[in-house]
């Protein structure tokens, strides 16, 4: 596994969860793209301004890091070009959306904000009743996920090793094979 991983996967999947654990095996930071695209009251970040971030953000991490979240329609080929390894998370539907429901009730009842220094919240409207809801964005969007993550795979240059796990097992046996760090490296 190389020093500059990619970790992709629907909403639901535990991009940040792996992210945040095997940033503590490697020693490396973890990056999570959602901190950096949203703004306050869920306003997208302009894209030229959001690339520029994520760019600036890599870019200070020379000894590697572990960027976690999708948005190649935003990115393109950003994270892609410069990745030693992607790590896939497709898991079952029925998992990731247990997941993510859970998560979201959890989150919709606590009112804790989602990122740190971002005051955004997930809320019962927004969850339940919105045609903005992640649980919804979460159905609707399955196919499309894996369809644009095959052509992004496809499409842009890369020299990435590219891991598909599709179980908890899979990924807990990935990082099993891993060598334990004393460190914990920071997040962003």
């Amino acid at each position: 596994m190389g020093r500059r991983i990619a970790i992709w996967g629907p909403t639901g999947s535990g991009k940040t969860t792996l992210g945040r654990r095997l940033g503590q095996r490697v020693d490396l930071p973890v990056v999570e793209l959602d901190t950096l695209f949203w703004l306050r009251n869920w306003e997208a970040k302009p894209a030229d301004r959001f690339q520029a971030d994520v760019r600036a953000t890599l870019d200070a991490r020379a000894n590697g890091w572990i960027s976690v979240g999708n948005y190649h329609s935003v990115l393109g080929g950003l994270v892609l070009s410069q990745a030693d390894t992607v790590i896939w998370l497709r898991l079952p539907f029925r998992v990731t959306f247990w997941r993510l429901f859970t998560r979201t009730v959890a989150r919709a009842w606590t009112k804790q904000p989602l990122w740190e220094g971002n005051p955004n919240r997930e809320s019962w409207r927004q969850s339940f009743l919105s045609k903005d809801s992640i649980l919804l964005f979460s159905i609707t969007s399955r196919k499309s996920h894996v369809q644009r993550t095959l052509a992004n795979l496809e499409q842009t240059p890369h020299h990435a090793w590219v891991m598909v796990l599709r179980s908890a097992r899979d990924v807990q046996a990935m990082l099993d094979a891993l060598p334990e760090s004393n460190v914990v490296g920071p997040s962003i």
